[in-house]
């Protein structure tokens, strides 16, 4: 199998983080506009949790969340490409995290119930965790 085939997810990923952070400008910049908060006051992001609604926070917040664990997708994903070990369970993988990572973002972003956000953040885990014990088997 071609090493595009584990790197459309990747690029796949960097399109859902590209997107949510469209998002978070469209509702941020207006939102902090609307409420008189000068851009300034966004040097430490912390201080916005406390200004900023609820529903403009849960964006920003996926978007920080697209900065964690996708980190380790990306190096994993990178990793079976360069040394040649794509196969179908490797890409099926890929697209299950990528899939179960567009899900949780809009979860988050949207209704934000924990119970939901936590069973698809679960699941993602586990096709990263496979992923990652498969390629530590051939590696090692």
């Amino acid at each position: 199998m071609e090493a595009l085939a584990i790197l459309q997810p990747v690029v796949a990923m960097g399109l859902l983080t590209s997107a949510m952070a469209l998002w978070m400008l469209l509702t941020r910049i207006p939102a902090m506009a609307r409420l008189k908060i000068h851009p300034q006051a966004a040097q430490d992001t912390s201080v916005l949790r406390d200004l900023l609604p609820p529903e403009i926070m849960r964006v920003s917040n996926n978007y920080n969340h697209l900065f964690e664990q996708p980190t380790l997708f990306y190096a994993i994903a990178i990793t079976i490409a360069l040394l040649g070990h794509v196969d179908a369970i490797h890409v099926g993988c890929a697209w299950a995290y990528t899939g179960l990572r567009v899900v949780h973002s809009l979860v988050q972003a949207t209704v934000d119930i924990v119970r939901i956000r936590f069973g698809v953040f679960t699941l993602s885990w586990l096709a990263l965790a496979i992923m990652i014990f498969r390629e530590a088997l051939a590696v090692f």
